[in-house]
């Protein structure tokens, strides 16, 4: 099925965008890597009046160290996130995460701020902001403004954009150098988007936990965060089985819904076992070995 006819611009520069997407309104959507808007289109999901590529807007593929955080452009495409470039190799989770976005094609083409933006409950760039109190860099052409990602996904599909606003950046928080990350993911192929995800980052101090943080994907409408489970975590020491115990005492803040890929009750088993295998990972990562 084609596309609904639309109109096209390419503008030169973030304030020619910003200055379309304010006069279309809701009329406008912009298109960054095209691995979501593009088959929304095809399918008919998405009708726009006017079609944004922001393609030549280099100032979006920056990436900057800022006091304490890495601030990612939003035309940074996962395979830069994959391969570490430059800045992004300070932030490990980032090369973890992006190489099981997708295919090879996928990810040469998607872009974080298109991932973020698009906002699907399953994929893995969510989860990870989530996971990182992470924030997102909002413009238009009244201003900037700075959303924390626990407030800009408020549904399937849905964020906290507003029309004639752009997501230029997302700024993520720096960890602590001994901190540890890992993600563990269950899909049904490779490349296909996670049944469930889980995201996990810890910070040991003596060999005890100093904080832990934990993200689901595919366990709701939005990136779910676990936190009884990081604060029962709090300074536990990590001997053996410790982790699978703490998951196994609580249920985990979530209430998934069944669908043709798997049950909600499944859903809620793969999401135990894969945060005690990611919280596992991390800490291993940040220097305690579990036995």
């Amino acid at each position: 099925m084609p596309a609904a006819p639309f109109d096209y611009e390419a503008p030169a520069t973030l304030a020619d965008a910003l200055d379309l997407l304010r006069e279309r309104g809701e009329d406008a959507r912009p298109l960054a890597g095209g691995q979501s808007l593009v088959p929304l289109l095809t399918l008919r999901l998405a009708r726009p009046r006017l079609v944004v590529d922001l393609d030549r807007l280099h100032e979006l593929r920056a990436v900057r160290r800022t006091p304490g955080a890495l601030e990612v452009g939003a035309l940074v495409r996962h395979r830069a996130l994959e391969r570490g470039e430059g800045l992004l190799a300070l932030c490990p989770l980032l090369q973890e995460a992006a190489a099981l976005i997708g295919n090879a094609r996928v990810r040469a083409l998607g872009t974080v701020g298109g991932s973020v933006a698009h906002a699907d409950p399953a994929a893995e760039l969510p989860a990870v902001l989530r996971a990182l109190d992470g924030a997102v860099v909002l413009r238009s052409a009244r201003g900037e403004r700075v959303v924390d990602a626990g407030d800009f996904f408020v549904g399937m599909l849905t964020t906290a954009l507003a029309p004639g606003e752009l997501l230029t950046a997302v700024r993520l928080p720096l960890p602590s150098p001994g901190a540890g990350f890992a993600v563990e993911e269950f899909s049904r192929r490779a490349g296909d988007f996670a049944v469930v995800a889980a995201v996990a980052v810890v910070e040991l101090d003596g060999g005890a936990v100093a904080r832990a943080r934990v993200a689901l994907a595919g366990v709701g409408p939005v990136p779910a965060r676990l936190d009884r489970l990081e604060a029962a975590l709090r300074g536990e020491r990590l001997e053996s089985g410790a982790i699978r115990r703490a998951v196994a005492e609580r249920p985990l803040e979530i209430d998934p819904e069944g669908d043709i890929h798997a049950s909600a009750e499944y859903r809620r088993h793969l999401a135990a076992v894969l945060t005690a295998r990611a919280l596992e990972r991390a800490a291993e990562a940040a220097g305690r070995a579990i036995v």
